[in-house]
């Protein structure tokens, strides 16, 4: 998606998650997952890495992140970086999935990759007792 395809349009969830998708496996080449007894969080990529994929300034992006964090499908965590919650785990599974499957599976391998849909559909009401960082 480039500037001039944004432009007037506000981008939508849907865009900034597969956007996120897309930075992990075709620009990072990794996907960073943080596991904890009962849940794991995703890695998500920067707002500068997400602003330059959609060729907009690096402001343009953050009221996304502040709408996506009261959501609960993002957290901001303070010298860590942005990572999922496991609602935001599962949306950026679902696109691995669905539209990404041999990407993912060639970084993450099939095994870990089954293993993670599986803990994504089982993990509930525990989603955010990730310890601090």
């Amino acid at each position: 998606m480039t500037a001039h395809e944004t432009q007037g349009k506000p981008l939508t969830q849907d865009e900034l998650f597969e956007a996120a998708v897309q930075i992990m496996l075709f620009v990072d080449h990794a996907i960073t997952i943080r596991f904890s007894k009962n849940a794991f969080r995703i890695r998500f990529p920067t707002t500068r890495k997400l602003a330059t994929h959609f060729q907009v300034p690096h402001y343009y992006v953050l009221p996304y992140f502040a709408t996506m964090e009261k959501e609960k499908l993002i957290k901001r965590e303070e010298r860590v970086g942005i990572s999922t919650t496991m609602n935001g785990s599962r949306k950026l599974i679902d696109i691995m999935v669905t539209k990404y499957k041999k990407e993912t599976e060639a970084i993450l391998g099939t095994s870990l990759f089954n293993e993670i849909q599986k803990r994504a559909m089982t993990e509930d009401k525990v989603q955010d007792q990730l310890p601090p960082s």
